[in-house]
């Protein structure tokens, strides 16, 4: 690890925010949560949560928050792979130790098989694959971000479920239990929808993800849904290790609420993730060449 006083890790998406931090001896002190912190959605939300999670896991240790030079950051955060957003966001950290910086996609794989060769699917808010081969090589898959990719996510599944809403609204379909739900949210009415989408992002959409799973058994479009989210899931796996040689770990509450019911070829390969993301960002942090610097991803998709 880099000199500092504490050691923190960080996990950011489209949800939330996730802090661990650590003494120089690696224990773990607390953690800390707050809002989310996808690089997506504003450089300056995403500090904001970074060091309102930071500030909750001191408080929660009983500690004084020390000045940002006592700290190391080791932070994973959803679309770090976008060069503008990363720099953007690198340009605003304040006098830290030392602090590295790549998606929350290469923390959550480094966590999951603790810096060892496996492949992890992620598919909570977004999603994404990860994979370090044995010959050393990273592949990412997916992770393009929302609304235009994350298949098999949560927001994915809010996005189809008003999808299904607005051709119900248009009279192309008869409302079934999926549509009545979406609609004690947003409203049903086109003016109501359309005023809702307005202010709906990533995060408003994947709150709707858990009204697909109660609607899956009494609505085929609900099931018809889910089965394509399982195909989702199913694909980024197929894509990171096509000869299905590396362990797998299903991580994110879609991933997980769904791997029971992946094909038998993939949930023989699954195992539990030996860590989680914020792990990972710590693992990170130690694993630079060059803590001192901030660091961003080599690789990756947007």
């Amino acid at each position: 690890m880099p000199h500092a006083t504490f050691y923190v890790g960080i996990d950011g998406g489209g949800s939330g925010t996730r802090a661990q931090l650590c003494a120089q001896d690696g224990r773990t002190l607390a953690r800390g949560q707050a809002g989310p912190s996808g690089l997506g959605q504003g450089i300056g939300q995403a500090w904001g949560h970074v060091t309102e999670a930071i500030a909750r896991a001191f408080a929660e240790a009983g500690l004084a928050q020390p000045r940002p030079q006592e700290l190391a950051l080791g932070l994973g955060l959803a679309g770090a792979s976008v060069a503008s957003r990363r720099d953007a966001f690198l340009r605003e950290a304040p006098d830290y130790a030392a602090l590295v910086l790549d998606t929350d996609g290469t923390t959550t794989l480094l966590g999951a098989h603790g810096g060892r060769p496996g492949a992890v699917v992620a598919a909570g808010t977004g999603s994404v694959g990860e994979a370090l081969r044995r010959d050393g090589q990273r592949i990412s898959v997916g992770g393009w971000g929302f609304p235009i990719g994350d298949e098999g996510s949560g927001a994915w599944l809010g996005f189809q479920a008003v999808r299904h809403a607005h051709r119900v609204l248009d009279g192309r379909l008869q409302a079934g239990a999926l549509a009545r739900s979406v609609f004690a949210v947003t409203g049903d009415r086109v003016d109501a929808v359309l005023a809702w989408m307005e202010g709906a992002g990533q995060h408003a959409y994947a709150q709707l993800a858990p009204r697909v799973f109660e609607a899956e058994w009494a609505d085929p479009v609900a099931a018809m849904l889910i089965t394509e989210a399982i195909k989702a899931i199913e694909d980024i796996a197929r894509a990171l290790d096509a000869a299905g040689e590396l362990p797998l770990a299903l991580l994110g509450s879609i991933g997980r609420r769904l791997m029971p019911r992946l094909a038998p070829d993939f949930t023989a390969r699954c195992v539990e993730p030996m860590g989680d993301s914020t792990d990972g960002a710590l693992h990170l942090l130690s694993a630079s060449a060059d803590a001192g610097r901030q660091t961003a991803p080599k690789t990756g998709t947007p």
